[in-house]
């Protein structure tokens, strides 16, 4: 079992190691077009993203509904087929241990977001019906539907389509049929060498990248605004720009450390050092914490979000608000699908040597599962506390102050400030695991290597680092409007996707074939 030499490329020197040019002159013209419009008329800017918001999360909404229910159907049904037992790369064993591999990709696909809504989204919920239930808002019956809605969003149709069907695409044509890891190899079935070496190559890759800044630079930005409003109540220090841009300097130090030292040092121990505080975090919460109301909790969620399942996500506009479409349901599926390609890339990057079976079921049924007991701990939590007046969340949820549910669990949690700041830190550190991450796959995509040169992981790192702190001095709301970009951006990217929906399985049992586990037609 071999991998063709072109799949392990030196990496190449001079200005030539920044790879195709088309992909770097695009990117890096959005990030200047976007900052300079938003400095020229903030208002014009913010108002033509929302509109384009609106128009995707209303017209396209059920679109990407359908796409991430077949993207996980179709994908739990390779990983039960018998092509599911081919190996990635060819290799009998994997590149990494079974800890290192998952601690990598939850740590990668949860990141920020889901570390940043896991406190507040189940008690909006909570407080906020959704349309899916006739429950009482704030009441005990109310709290099975909250979870799983919050399940819904961060569960298994999420994860499916951030790397499963698209990373066995993906794998298959690096290792074994020698292309590179990059968005537009998805396409080379559909398009076959055209795509790899014309212009249209570089356009794909430069929306997927731009998603991925785009959303991106979301979380690093909105992690300093958290951590500066958390270190202003825990500890005194002044709320200020200056408290933000220190804490941005010290977050992409440490990502692009991470990155620079790459997936087997760096990238992996990081990654490991959260998934073990998390451990600890949530030991602490369930233990010390409300126990039985967590425990039946997560039992009655997780009864609702199966038995709502298809209740729940195909859900529209015309059967719930528009807004509450748009800024939920909608909203997140869209940001998923424009993380997936380049999710999709670091997911086949370090899953060598696993199964189909396992890189989907890892990714698509036990990462989901994992997010939804976090969600538990701490969202149920907070469903706790408000239950029993502990405090009253209402406000600043509806002015959707995440950050500000956030620190409130915490401080309500055992430990009070150490809690709080113990959150805080695997709040830092979920969002560097991102950055170094995305760092690493943007590097990836641009030099066509699978181990890109340092510097060009340390400059993408620096490139996100750099546009949110210029956004953040502008206000926090320009990174809110970042954030809705991402949204629109997903119509191209998810037009990327859509053919892995038949060329998935089609790769799996190319790959099961070659390696003698079927035979051949």
């Amino acid at each position: 079992m071999s991998q063709p030499s072109s799949s392990r490329q030196s990496p190449e020197t001079g200005l030539a190691r920044f790879g195709d040019p088309l992909v770097l002159i695009l990117t890096i013209g959005f990030v200047i077009a976007f900052i300079g419009l938003s400095l020229w008329d903030m208002d014009r800017v913010a108002d033509g993203i929302g509109t384009g918001f609106a128009w995707t999360a209303r017209v396209l909404g059920s679109y990407f509904q359908i796409f991430l229910l077949l993207t996980f159907f179709i994908g739990i049904g390779v990983a039960l087929s018998p092509a599911a037992k081919a190996r990635v790369g060819d290799l009998e064993t994997p590149e990494m241990s079974t800890f290192k591999w998952l601690s990598i990709i939850m740590c990668t696909l949860l990141a920020g977001g889901g570390v940043f809504f896991a406190a507040g989204e189940p008690v909006y919920h909570f407080l906020v019906t959704p349309p899916a239930f006739d429950t009482e808002a704030g009441t005990s019956e109310a709290v099975a539907g909250a979870l799983a809605q919050s399940f819904m969003h961060w569960g298994f149709l999420a994860w499916a389509v951030l790397g499963s069907l698209t990373a066995v695409v993906l794998a298959y044509a690096h290792y074994i049929k020698g292309q590179p890891l990059r968005p537009r190899t998805l396409l080379y079935p559909v398009f076959g060498e055209r795509i790899m070496r014309g212009w249209f190559g570089g356009v794909v890759d430069s929306f997927c990248v731009i998603a991925v800044v785009a959303g991106t630079v979301g979380p690093i930005g909105f992690l300093a605004t958290q951590l500066s409003f958390g270190l202003s109540e825990l500890f005194g220090l002044p709320e200020t720009f200056a408290t933000q841009l220190g804490i941005l300097a010290f977050l992409g130090l440490i990502y692009i450390s991470s990155a620079v030292t790459g997936v087997h040092r760096g990238i992996q121990l990081l990654s490991r050092f959260n998934v073990l505080l998390a451990i600890a975090i949530g030991a602490v919460i369930f233990v010390f914490g409300p126990t039985l109301f967590l425990a039946n909790a997560y039992v009655q969620g997780m009864g609702t979000y199966v038995s709502s399942f298809f209740t729940m996500a195909t859900m529209t506009a015309e059967t719930a608000p528009g807004w509450w479409m748009q800024w939920w349901t909608v909203f997140f599926f869209a940001w998923f699908i424009g993380y997936a390609p380049l999710m999709a890339v670091f997911v086949a990057r370090i899953s060598r040597g696993r199964t189909i079976r396992q890189m989907i079921l890892a990714v698509a049924v036990m990462a989901p599962i994992a997010t939804t007991i976090w969600f538990t701990l701490l969202g149920g939590s907070g469903i706790y506390y408000q239950l029993n007046d502990v405090f009253d969340l209402t406000e600043p949820l509806n002015n959707f102050q995440f950050d500000v549910a956030t620190l409130t669990v915490a401080q309500a949690l055992p430990g009070g400030t150490w809690m709080a700041a113990a959150i805080m830190l695997l709040t830092l550190i979920f969002v560097a695991t991102t950055g170094d991450s995305m760092s690493y796959s943007i590097a990836m995509v641009g030099s066509g290597h699978d181990a890109p040169h340092p510097l060009i992981r340390a400059f993408w790192g620096g490139v996100m680092a750099v546009m949110a702190a210029m956004l953040l001095y502008m206000g926090s709301g320009q990174i809110s409007v970042l954030q809705q970009f991402i949204v629109i951006t997903a119509i191209p990217v998810s037009l990327i996707l859509l053919p892995s929906l038949w060329t998935g399985p089609k790769t799996a049992y190319s790959m099961a074939r070659a390696q003698g586990l079927l035979r051949e037609d």
